[in-house]
């Protein structure tokens, strides 16, 4: 019998964003980016290369308040899309620490597929903005994304001095550790937690 894929869709409607997104897990790193955040869509594009993934996103939002409730509401539906996708996680490595260089900065990321969802984030950048993103919104998509995705996330962004190079290592060092955590393990019977349930 085949496996299962590994994939879910998720269709988020509000008077400030409208968004559809697909994703799969064991993907082939195939990214089609759509929305009115630049630098959001290539640091997603990125996150999706890294990790091995499959992922859609059609995204139209109020952008001209600001960029916000489009990058959370993105964070939400890759959160849920994540969560499930992985269904109940069975055979799954369910940790992963990945450091990814990006010239002068460097980025960790530290995942646990807890179902406890959590965000430890670390960064200072020199710049409040890149593109037309501001670089607080970092923060509020990763922590959105772990929510909806019930995870234990730890970013921490170690030095660097260029903003870009910063959140572009995070993003990257994301997809690489997501990929690594969410592998199946064939020596993993049941789902790794001592409590029999994640």
């Amino acid at each position: 019998m085949a496996e299962q894929q590994r994939k879910a869709s998720i269709e988020r409607n509000t008077n400030e964003t409208q968004i559809k997104l697909s994703f799969q897990v064991d993907g082939t790193g195939q990214a089609d980016i759509q929305s009115d955040v630049p630098f959001l869509n290539h640091m997603l594009d990125l996150f999706t290369k890294h990790g091995h993934f499959d992922l859609q996103v059609d995204a139209n939002g109020d952008i001209e308040i600001d960029d916000h409730h489009t990058v959370e509401d993105i964070g939400i539906c890759l959160g849920l899309a994540l969560r499930e996708a992985l269904g109940d996680k069975k055979g799954i490595k369910r940790y992963a620490n990945v450091f990814v260089p990006m010239d002068e900065a460097l980025a960790q990321v530290v995942i646990d597929i807890s179902n406890r969802p959590h965000l430890e984030y670390r960064a200072q950048y020199p710049s409040a903005q890149v593109g037309t993103l501001t670089t607080e919104l970092i923060h509020e998509f990763l922590w959105k994304f772990a929510l909806e995705a019930r995870i234990t996330l730890h970013v921490i962004v170690h030095y660097g001095q260029n903003t870009h190079h910063m959140i572009e290592a995070v993003f990257k060092a994301l997809g690489r550790a997501l990929d690594e955590a969410t592998t199946i393990d064939p020596r993993v019977q049941g789902v790794p937690s001592t409590k029999g349930v994640l």
